[in-house]
């Protein structure tokens, strides 16, 4: 891979790092304080899943861009910068989520995302495949994300009464 695959895949953790590094302070009460759906993965897995989910859509850019000649050219504007507004949306949920602890609008940027992606894959099959089917599992990943996120906006808005856990007592 060349040096300017390297950036390709290093561009979209750029966004999680920096939310990250300017917000993890605010980010780890609020998170262990909700009520999770009981296929709600730990920390550390979310965190494994979405970087290599950017690395992987990052990558899948790379050969989208080197398909179509590399450079800065009018061939790229479409296939990549739907790309650039998708790294945005993503991004985005991010801060809706974790800083402003807004459940529902991540909710609303995650439909917009997953909307994105499937517009991104139809655009990117025609030029390389490869980096259509990359997207695929991303797809997957987001539908799981969206439905938790689902779940977690469900519940704050009628935390007294919501639908007890298998096993759970009553107050």
């Amino acid at each position: 891979m060349r040096p300017q695959g390297v950036a390709f895949v290093a561009l979209p953790l750029l966004g999680p790092t920096l939310v990250w590094l300017l917000t993890h302070r605010w980010m780890s009460g609020w998170c262990n304080n909700l009520r999770k759906p009981p296929w709600y993965p730990s920390h550390r897995a979310l965190l494994l899943v979405w970087t290599a989910f950017y690395s992987l859509t990052g990558y899948a850019s790379y050969l989208v861009w080197k398909e179509l000649g590399g450079g800065l050219g009018w061939p790229l504007a479409l296939p990549l910068g739907l790309y650039s507004v998708q790294l945005a949306v993503s991004w985005t949920v991010l801060i809706l989520f974790f800083v402003a602890h807004s459940a529902g609008l991540a909710l609303l940027h995650l439909l917009l995302l997953f909307g994105l992606v499937v517009s991104m894959a139809l655009i990117w099959h025609p030029i390389n495949k490869l980096a259509a089917l990359l997207l695929l599992p991303y797809l997957a990943w987001l539908t799981v994300t969206t439905s938790i996120t689902y779940r977690l906006w469900r519940d704050s808005l009628c935390p007294g009464h919501q639908p007890r856990l298998m096993g759970e007592k009553n107050d």
